[in-house]
């Protein structure tokens, strides 16, 4: 009846192309030299990211209190520096995800 070859499964549909990829990925990551502690380093960086202007808002807040009493100042601006503070690692881990995404494929080698 029908005269076509059967077309193949893509290699990443079969089992050996799935282990090719996964080897090709750690391979990948073994020649970028991001391992552990450039993950624990990149945690590091995000959450000073948000405690930074966390902890600025919240003495500022403080600060106005004292000289200007009859608001709580310092949970408003410790909740405005909380906001800048995610939104600022928001903005950071896009950019980082942007840019791995973005790197130029290795199937030369």
């Amino acid at each position: 009846m029908n005269d076509e070859p059967p077309i193949p499964p893509k290699p990443e549909a079969t089992l050996a192309g799935e282990i090719g990829a996964q080897a090709e990925r750690k391979l990948k990551a073994r020649r970028s030299k991001q391992g552990v502690w450039f993950g624990l380093g990149m945690m590091g960086l995000v959450g000073w990211s948000v405690v930074v202007p966390t902890l600025l808002g919240a003495a500022l807040g403080n600060w106005l209190d004292g000289h200007y009493p009859g608001h709580s100042w310092t949970l408003a601006l410790l909740m405005v520096g909380l906001v800048i503070g995610c939104l600022n690692a928001w903005h950071w881990v896009a950019k980082e995800d942007q840019e791995m995404r973005d790197e130029p494929k290795d199937d030369d080698e």
